[in-house]
């Protein structure tokens, strides 16, 4: 497995869209730290960032020895806002982009029904390009558990659009996550995604789902509140999951990019080192 940390770490506490290190500096502390991969968000590049620019961070990131795992070309793709389906509509700029960057990787999302022919079309389009669409298990979406999930991925029907398998999501959906729910998600998942969430009433972060509100704090990877990370890598070791594992997690209020990257990877490695 490959440990891979999103840009969102970097991201002010609120704010999806900008960054509070540059690209450079940012990719020099992750891979000091150990990370093999950047998880690109359009707080540091999108598709409306120029394409010489695009050219210089790739090639700053091949110095580093860092490769891109997944490109997610808007803000509204991060958000998951109103406009969040418009990539479905238009992926050609988000191919683009992540072409640019030598991965092969590409967010999208879905919300509602007629969603489904868009995301057919964009998956048809990324096939022809030798790329895949990854569509998160997120609230609010039409893949907010693994069942869900399951049912866009039979109605699109194209090996070209798969999985980012992600716990806390339908944790908090009240679905299940677990090794059994990783081996029937196990042909589609293209990617890996870790973030925490503890739910409880009185929670500080409202959570809008397909289902109602619900509320649960961000916690650290290593905060068994959350996500039990011996029943997601166990899974992921059943299923012999050799890919992206990336630190998901965003800057909450009072915390220091280095120190939470840090402490994030430093609560993967022992699972990484069993896998190998």
């Amino acid at each position: 497995m490959i440990p891979s940390l999103s840009t969102r770490i970097a991201e002010p506490p609120g704010h999806k869209d900008r960054a509070l290190y540059s690209l450079a500096d940012f990719g020099r502390m992750a891979k000091e730290l150990g990370y093999g991969a950047l998880s690109m968000r359009a707080s540091r590049l999108s598709v409306d960032t120029p394409a010489d620019e695009v050219a210089r961070a790739k090639a700053m990131l091949d110095e580093l020895g860092l490769t891109v795992s997944l490109v997610t070309g808007t803000v509204s793709l991060a958000t998951n806002d109103e406009r969040a389906t418009e990539a479905l509509r238009d992926i050609t700029p988000h191919l683009d982009l992540a072409e640019r960057l030598g991965c092969t990787l590409v967010r999208v999302m879905s919300q509602r029904d007629d969603d489904i022919p868009w995301l057919r079309r964009a998956a048809h389009e990324a096939g022809e390009r030798g790329m895949r669409l990854a569509h998160q298990l997120h609230i609010g979406t039409l893949c907010e558990t693994a069942e869900a999930a399951l049912d866009v991925l039979r109605r699109v029907d194209s090996p070209h659009l798969g999985i980012t398998y992600e716990p806390s999501n339908p944790l908090v959906c009240g679905g299940d996550y677990g090794p059994e729910v990783i081996e029937g998600l196990a042909p589609h998942i293209v990617n890996v995604y870790l973030q925490n969430w503890h739910q409880h009433v009185g929670g500080e972060l409202a959570l809008s789902t397909n289902a109602g509100v619900v509320t649960a704090d961000q916690v650290a990877l290593d905060d068994r509140r959350g996500i039990d990370l011996d029943q997601v890598f166990e899974g992921l070791r059943r299923i012999g999951w050799a890919g992206y594992v990336t630190v998901h997690q965003a800057l909450m209020p009072g915390q220091d990019v280095r120190e939470e990257a840090a402490r994030h990877i430093a609560a993967i490695r022992p699972y990484l080192a069993r896998s190998t």
